[in-house]
């Protein structure tokens, strides 16, 4: 019996002598193995590993790129334009060493790296204009950033590999006043082209009116030439027919003069000694302009 607790005990003080001797590194992990606190090595090669049981320890380190979020803070640009700004910087662990020793673990970087990226962002953004920061500059911006980013992170152990603005915009309140400023401004152009507008419209009714009256003018005129024309021209024939023969010539006119005052089959009483009447009651061997016998 106190053989089988012997070889039990044994078993399980191997298990946890082995247990305290491997480790493993993961391919996305490297490690430092520590030794009381003292710096022993650095293992960067993925796999099983062996150390010294219970006096050494093993801390291990993402060699993965990191992402930390920058809060977003205010700035001011060299045109005294307000800009909110939401940075984020991206960084990896190049010294585990350094690492270990002044920041200790990722929030410990993050505590450190934080107030380094706000204040050298601060520092660039004040040297350049609103415009360019939101635009075409931004490349060249925060490449300068992350320059002086990374000088100052190397003491960390840490390697910034870029600072960027994820968000850049005005606050708020000044965003409402702008919007109203670019409302207004668009309210001014529609009324401008609609102003514009109504007066080409009335410029080309007015010539439409103009060229309408000039034509209408000139028909008038035509019409009227060509009616003197025909009025000349009947009374050339009047005339003529009067030189030929002037009581048939009274004769027709009287038979015109009948016709546009007396309706349609209306009864006339004339009196014997009217022109009509004889020229009427002539036996028919007298033409107009003889007299009847």
């Amino acid at each position: 019996m106190r053989k089988a607790v012997i070889i039990i005990v044994g078993v399980i003080v191997a298990l946890v002598v082995l247990a305290q001797t491997l480790y493993t590194v993961d391919m996305t992990q490297q490690a430092l193995v520590l030794e009381f606190g003292r710096y022993v090595k650095t293992v960067k090669e993925p796999g099983l590993h062996a150390k010294i049981p219970f006096g050494q320890q093993v801390t291990r380190y993402d060699i993965r790129l990191l992402t930390s979020d920058i809060k977003a803070g205010e700035y001011l640009t060299l045109d005294k334009k307000r800009l909110v700004a939401d940075p984020i910087s991206r960084w990896r662990i190049a010294d585990p060493l350094e690492f270990f020793k002044t920041v200790t673990n990722e929030a410990g970087a993050l505590a450190r790296l934080e107030p380094i990226v706000l204040s050298e962002l601060r520092d660039e953004l004040a040297k350049n204009n609103f415009v360019d920061i939101i635009s075409s500059q931004r490349g060249a911006i925060m490449e300068a950033t992350t320059k002086r980013v990374r000088a100052k992170a190397t003491e960390f152990g840490i390697e910034v590999v870029d600072v960027k603005i994820m968000r850049a915009d005005l606050p708020a309140e000044v965003q409402a006043s702008v919007f109203a400023r670019m409302k207004a401004e668009r309210q001014r152009i529609s009324r401008q082209y609609r102003a514009e507008g109504e007066e080409l419209a009335a410029k080309v009714r007015a010539d439409a009116d103009k060229e309408a009256t000039i034509i209408s003018a000139g028909a008038y005129a035509q019409s009227q030439k060509l009616m003197g024309e025909g009025d000349a021209q009947a009374t050339a024939v009047y005339a003529k027919a009067l030189e030929q023969d002037a009581e048939f010539y009274s004769f027709l006119r009287t038979l015109e003069a009948y016709k546009k005052f007396l309706p349609e089959k209306s009864t006339i009483v004339l009196g014997s000694d009217t022109e009509l009447f004889q020229y009427l009651t002539s036996s028919g061997s007298t033409t107009p302009g003889e007299k009847p016998k």
